[in-house]
């Protein structure tokens, strides 16, 4: 006698303006477009920390920290248990990463109306550009430190 399971398949979760968001590459993909943001850490609900600054990493690591040092944001989305998508206005998303009584707030600050001029100063080409200057930068650095 064979055993059949009934598997139910659920559609993948769809989140649209506002909701919660569990599953870790999904939060990475959302803060990996956010780019320069107003952070507000708060504690028991109880502002510790607050400022603006640049995300320069998004990373998934259960042995690296996140941090926030210098306006500098590096932000391991396995120091939170999940995101939350609170959207204030039409325009305006806030993102809490949330792990038990902390959260961390990031509110973007370039606008949907700031990104078309955005993108007239900033091409695909130049962008381009000064990403392989940086990328040649590194690697400089990287072929120093070997010798």
């Amino acid at each position: 006698m064979t055993n059949h399971h009934n598997y139910c398949s659920l559609p993948a979760p769809c989140v649209i303006e506002s909701g919660i968001l569990v599953n870790k590459e999904d939060i990475k993909k959302l803060i990996n477009d956010l780019t320069h943001v107003h952070y507000i850490h708060t504690l028991d609900g109880k502002v510790q920390n607050e400022g603006k600054g640049w995300i320069l990493e998004v990373f998934n690591d259960a042995s690296q920290a996140t941090m926030v040092v210098n306006s500098s944001l590096y932000i391991n989305i396995q120091s939170f248990d999940y995101l939350q998508i609170n959207q204030v206005s039409p325009q305006e998303a806030h993102f809490d990463l949330v792990q038990d009584n902390r959260t961390l707030r990031l509110i973007p600050l370039v606008r949907a109306n700031q990104e078309s001029s955005l993108n007239k100063d900033l091409s695909f080409e130049s962008l381009e550009a000064m990403l392989n200057e940086v990328l040649a930068a590194k690697l400089d650095v990287q072929l120093d430190d070997d010798f």
